[in-house]
């Protein structure tokens, strides 16, 4: 079972390069694009657009082009009417080839705010208004593993372009969370009523023995849902903690999906009596609520050994 995304949460689990997606409703303040991606050992160069249409010939408002030349540096520029713009460069390359990385892009009133892995990278500024920005493009020499878009929050529902299988789902509210301090602790607006979303997204420490992300509910403190990989052990434990007594764990799992040094996104979507769990985009289990009223469970918090690249509730 493939994950669904909410309105307001796109993503794609590699994809084919190059690759275009819509950007539904448009590009707005608030909005972050997060791209999880891998380099050949050699690479030549690579790209990502946001622009205002879907062909080779459509105007760029950002185009961001790594290039490795023996000159290795990282170039910013704006495309109108197929006349470049004045380009803006930066000569150091985050964007290691054969080795992961991600590239988050943040979208505020003034400029793009670009980080590598983390790390603030570059601002550029808007010289194309954000209201014809409808595109994203991802060509060249990559391999894209995931890519998330996310949107702003639901008072732009009425303009978003929704499958069938997105539309019985409530919006994700957002704005995301983006390179949070780990431990982490956030308020779910509503709590966690039937087919609710929260999602994860980070990097396992290379050092990591365990981390855990809890579900709770705030006026109790009861931990309804606990996940919790332990790196040292290559288990992934499922439990809850009600009045302070832990559950029976479960642990049964094919296969463990986190890895030391590496990155994932765990998305945990509410039904009437459990929660579905989707790791890196695959359905990975479902566990059952201990709690009736699922809306009581509006607390979500992540702790441990991971770095956390957006948290989108």
């Amino acid at each position: 079972m493939a994950f669904v995304p909410a309105p307001n949460y796109q993503c794609a689990y590699n994809p084919p390069i190059p690759y275009t997606t819509l950007i539904a409703g448009g590009l707005r303040p608030g909005m972050a694009v997060c791209i999880q991606a891998i380099l050949p050992s050699k690479c030549n160069r690579f790209a990502i657009n946001f622009a205002t249409g879907e062909d080779e010939s459509s105007d760029i408002a950002l185009h961001m082009n790594a290039r490795y030349d023996g000159r290795d540096r990282v170039v910013f520029n704006t495309r109108q009417g197929d006349v470049w713009g004045e380009e803006e460069m930066k000569k150091e390359m985050p964007f290691k080839s054969g080795k992961p990385f991600v590239a988050m892009f943040e979208v505020t009133p003034n400029n793009y705010l670009v980080s590598a892995s983390g790390e603030r990278f570059y601002e550029f500024g808007h010289r194309i208004p954000l209201c014809q920005v409808q595109w994203l493009q991802v060509t060249g020499d990559i391999t894209v593993q995931a890519l998330s878009i996310m949107g702003s929050g639901p008072a732009v529902k009425g303009n978003l372009v929704m499958s069938a299988a997105q539309a019985p789902l409530p919006p994700m509210l957002g704005p995301p969370f983006i390179n949070p301090a780990v431990p982490f602790h956030a308020s779910i607006r509503g709590g966690m009523f039937p087919k609710r979303t929260v999602v994860v997204k980070g990097m396992v420490k290379s050092n990591a023995k365990s981390f855990g992300i809890n579900l709770k509910a705030g006026f109790s403190n009861d931990i309804i849902f606990h996940l919790n990989p332990r790196l040292n052990k290559s288990t992934v434990i499922r439990n809850h903690c009600i009045n302070g007594v832990w559950g029976e764990e479960e642990k049964d799992l094919a296969k463990n999906p986190f890895k030391q040094g590496e990155y994932f996104d765990v998305s945990v979507r509410s039904g009437v009596n459990n929660f579905k769990v989707f790791i890196n985009g695959s359905h990975s289990f479902n566990y059952a609520s201990r709690m009736a009223n699922m809306q009581q469970v509006d607390t979500v918090e992540v702790e441990g050994d991971v770095k956390l690249l957006f948290v989108l509730i």
